[in-house]
């Protein structure tokens, strides 16, 4: 019996298929079908998104937030409003001195840029901001694609994160990522993991990430 439950876990597990990674434009329709079939809306999205990365970082962290440039879309307003109403602090302006994000920080939080950015055609601040990262000592955790990276491809001349969280499937610059690799995408629904190919993992109990 052991012999032949031992011959059909193997079996098994040679007929897993390798996890997909995202386009740019795979990522951008499957988002666009979230919200127009599946009737998902922005905030909802970023907040399940949103919380899926705080368990990935942990609870040990106190926040400091940073906009390099405050947005006018209400969505980004309405939670800008939400982190002050919290007393979570902001800073005005990221140091250029090194050391002193060394030792004032334990962790960055890289969610500046997203997929859509157009990494060729930056302007300030963000090229400046990229320099100060690169520099940086204290670990980097990037959200869905790190600031710098092309959607699909890896970075050569990038910052270099320890921990990578990628929303809903991971984006084909993530392909050769060696650091710690999380997952948040467990609310995908089925058909979109179908119709994509996606072959995710499947997510332990009530869990909203995964390890990859």
């Amino acid at each position: 019996m052991d012999k032949m439950n031992q011959s059909s876990a193997e079996a098994e597990a040679e007929t897993i298929e390798p996890l997909r990674y995202l386009s740019k434009g795979e990522a951008a329709a499957i988002e666009t079908e979230l919200m127009r079939d599946y009737r998902f809306g922005q905030q909802q999205l970023i907040e399940i998104w949103g919380q899926a990365c705080a368990l990935a970082i942990t609870k040990e962290y106190e926040p400091t937030i940073y906009h390099p440039q405050r947005s006018s879309q209400s969505l980004h307003q309405d939670f800008t409003v939400q982190c002050e109403k919290m007393d979570i602090p902001s800073l005005s302006y990221l140091p250029t001195e090194v050391q002193l994000i060394n030792d004032a920080y334990n962790l960055v939080i890289d969610a500046m840029m997203g997929p859509d950015a157009d990494c060729a055609n930056l302007r300030e601040p963000y090229p400046g901001i990229l320099v100060t990262l690169k520099q940086i000592k204290i670990p980097i955790a990037s959200v869905d694609v790190p600031s710098g990276w092309d959607v699909e491809e890896p970075s050569q001349d990038g910052i270099n994160p320890e921990v990578l969280i990628s929303l809903t499937a991971p984006k084909k610059c993530a392909i050769s990522f060696s650091g710690k690799h999380f997952l948040a995408g467990r609310f995908l629904p089925y058909d979109i993991q179908k119709k994509y190919d996606l072959n995710l993992p499947e997510y332990p109990g009530t869990d909203c990430l995964i390890e990859l």
